[in-house]
């Protein structure tokens, strides 16, 4: 596992960012996404680009980070027929972004036709596939305001356990659902929570969060942490702190 021991909680410097942490570029502009990649230099290697800038600079953002030599998550949330979804993922897989999502609300088939279609285009133009993982329910959403049949807990494992079935790699959850997801779909699933904030840091939209640490340990294979890295005065300074705490675990 990658890690990164950095600042002045641990001696000496390793160069090789902990992949772990993916920082979310919430922005609108490539110049706010530069400066932010430049600030965070070699303590960060995976971003996430989602609707916001992807929306408003298209492939560029992506194809920059890749010069940077920089892992994406391409946080799209593709919800549709299955064969639309199918046929966008393979469209968005020319640009290189390491995971691509959809909602797991689409069912069953739409994402089995989707990771299907993913792996059989990856082994046609011989690249490595993508990982593909699904969005249970939003961290932003909490229980008073949830109106389906089953607790959110309930529904999201519920929509973990489609997802592996279909032949999906992993999901996207809050870190409060993440122990009960490792417990019914094993190990080698991913995990990739929003919703982590350190102590002491604003909720903002969030409701269903935790910390780093507490995150990882409930089963959190990836944290995707935006606002307190990138509102912090010194956005490396407040990385590296998450970077120490996750180091442990």
């Amino acid at each position: 596992m990658h890690r990164i021991f950095q600042g002045n909680i641990f001696s000496g410097v390793i160069n090789v960012a902990d992949e772990r942490l993916i920082v979310a570029l919430d922005f609108h502009t490539m110049d706010d996404v530069k400066k932010l990649v430049d600030e965070l230099g070699d303590s960060v290697n995976f971003y996430k680009v989602g609707m916001e800038l992807f929306y408003s600079v298209g492939a560029d953002v992506v194809e920059w980070l890749k010069s940077q030599d920089k892992k994406i998550f391409l946080d799209l949330k593709l919800h549709d027929i299955p064969n639309t979804v199918a046929g966008g993922l393979c469209s968005l897989m020319n640009l290189g972004a390491n995971i691509l999502n959809v909602h797991a609300s689409g069912g069953f088939t739409m994402m089995k036709t989707a990771a299907e279609a993913l792996h059989k285009e990856s082994e046609l133009r011989g690249v490595e596939c993508p990982k593909l993982i699904a969005i249970t329910v939003l961290t932003s959403i909490n229980q008073a305001e949830w109106c389906g049949a089953l607790k959110i807990s309930e529904q999201v494992v519920e929509f973990a356990k489609l997802a592996q079935s279909a032949g999906l790699d992993g999901v996207v959850a809050s870190p409060q659902e993440a122990k009960l997801i490792r417990e019914a779909c094993g190990e080698k699933f991913l995990i990739v929570t929003p919703g982590i904030r350190p102590a002491g840091a604003d909720i903002n939209d969030q409701q269903r969060i935790s910390t780093p640490a507490v995150a990882l340990q409930n089963g959190a294979t990836h944290l995707v942490i935006g606002r307190p890295i990138r509102a912090a005065k010194n956005p490396r300074e407040a990385a590296e702190k998450i970077l120490a705490e996750m180091a442990g675990i």
